[in-house]
């Protein structure tokens, strides 16, 4: 948020109202090369001035508006002494682009896409969020422009957000299509959830560009907050009976995916692009890959049990090493969202309700491990974590239930005997 430079003078209607008429105004610095001034009036309302510093020991003065010295402020024409501050530098960043050549108003487009390139400059994957801001940002917001941005707007767009049919996926150049709207809880956390990833992301564009120097103050969007409880983390799991269930009820194609899944812990977008010569049957390890941008990827290796090593050498044999190891029957990638209709399809014929995402196979896999006895560490190592903080906050409450048989089981016993009994206030023997 911009700096709030207090003036005990000048930020108060009775403070002014003490200082003496003069056509000089009374100056305040609130920038460097940026000075605030006031002109007191007699018998009427003082005025707001903005100096700007132009070199060669010379200033332009513009005047801002009437200083709210006799009516409450409305922020257009009588401004108070802190809408008169953050004016002062609209007008001070306006210039600045002028003197550089930059024409024309700033708009959320721009921020955005600014902000965009910078993730990709820093090898940052901005693949989902072109996406979302495609989808969500520009058609609404995308040509407002920055400064003129206000907290109501960004409130009503999150709300509406929140409130939108879910998208369905839809071929280029098609009429969008969506799914009708779901009213139970669980449906409108997942919406709002959605409506806070999306908001994070402008707010973030918008941050970058007010470090930048692009706009004067932060405050219309520091006030917008996002929904709170509904982006608490997914602990939920599936049975091992439900896990076979699944695996049976999925058809023939879409059954080795889900296999895999179950069998390794990785994402959907890491099964996708292993190939036949990432899978080493010596060592009994499958290596997966995650995306990360600009061609650069972060890589490690899942250990596998022997029935991991087994499913996956019958996937291999006879088959190049520079094969995908799960495609389709025809030979083509699975590609991005392929996996939602056969995994909801599956979980109908399962009798698993609600429909669980793909990505839950990821959390069945960590429970069903730590249930088993394997340390947080060992689980947060296979599935690609540099440390064990994400599991901890994720399966932290599953893995304590653990700790107390385990402790129970391996602790030493050292046979200590009391001597003495011991009676409580109540008067029992214990």
């Amino acid at each position: 948020m911009a700096r709030r430079v207090k003036d005990k003078a000048l930020d108060s209607r009775e403070a002014r109202s003490k200082l003496m008429p003069r056509g000089k105004p009374y100056y305040r610095s609130i920038e460097p090369g940026l000075h605030l001034g006031y002109r007191k009036l007699k018998g009427r309302a003082g005025t707001w001035v903005c100096r700007h510093y132009v070199g060669a020991q010379m200033y332009q003065v513009e005047s801002i508006g009437t200083a709210d010295d006799l009516s409450d402020a409305d922020g257009v024409v009588i401004r108070s002494y802190w809408q008169a501050q953050d004016e002062a530098r609209n007008r001070m960043v306006k210039r600045a682009h002028v003197a550089k050549g930059v024409n024309g108003p700033f708009r959320i487009k721009d921020a955005v896409e600014r902000y965009l390139e910078h993730l990709e400059g820093r090898r940052k994957n901005a693949y989902d969020a072109r996406r979302r801001v495609a989808a969500f940002i520009y058609p609404d917001l995308g040509g407002i422009e920055v400064i003129k941005l206000t907290t109501d707007q960004l409130r009503a767009w999150h709300v509406a957000l929140s409130k939108a049919r879910p998208r369905l996926r839809t071929a280029k150049g098609e009429k969008q299509q969506y799914r009708p709207i779901e009213r139970d809880e669980e449906s409108i956390r997942r919406r709002r959830a959605s409506a806070n990833r999306v908001l994070s992301i402008l707010k973030a564009a918008l941050n970058h560009a007010y470090r930048d120097g692009k706009v004067p103050s932060d405050a219309e969007w520091r006030r917008v907050k996002p929904f709170e409880g509904v982006d608490g983390v997914r602990t939920g799991y599936l049975k091992l009976d439900e896990c076979r269930r699944l695996i049976s009820a999925a058809d023939d194609e879409f059954r080795p995916l889900l296999q895999a899944a179950l069998l390794t812990g990785a994402r959907y977008g890491q099964l996708t692009r292993v190939i036949v010569g990432d899978f080493d049957a010596n060592n009994s390890t499958l290596k997966v890959s995650s995306a990360k941008g600009r061609g650069v990827s972060k890589t490690h290796y899942v250990n596998l049990t022997s029935e991991g090593v087994s499913f996956f050498r019958k996937l291999a044999v006879g088959r190049a090493r520079t094969e995908l190891l799960l495609c389709r029957k025809d030979g083509t990638p699975w590609l991005a969202s392929h996996q939602a209709r056969p995994m909801r399809e599956a979980c109908v014929r399962a009798g698993i309700e609600p429909a669980v995402s793909f990505h839950l196979l990821r959390h069945t896999w960590a429970s069903l491990t730590i249930m088993g006895g394997a340390s947080l560490l060992i689980v947060a190592r296979n599935l690609g974590h540099a440390d064990t903080r994400m599991v901890e906050r994720v399966y932290g409450k599953l893995a304590q239930g653990h700790v107390r048989e385990a402790i129970e089981a391996a602790a030493p016993q050292l046979g200590f005997k009391s001597k003495r009994k011991i009676t409580t206030l109540g008067g029992g023997a214990r």
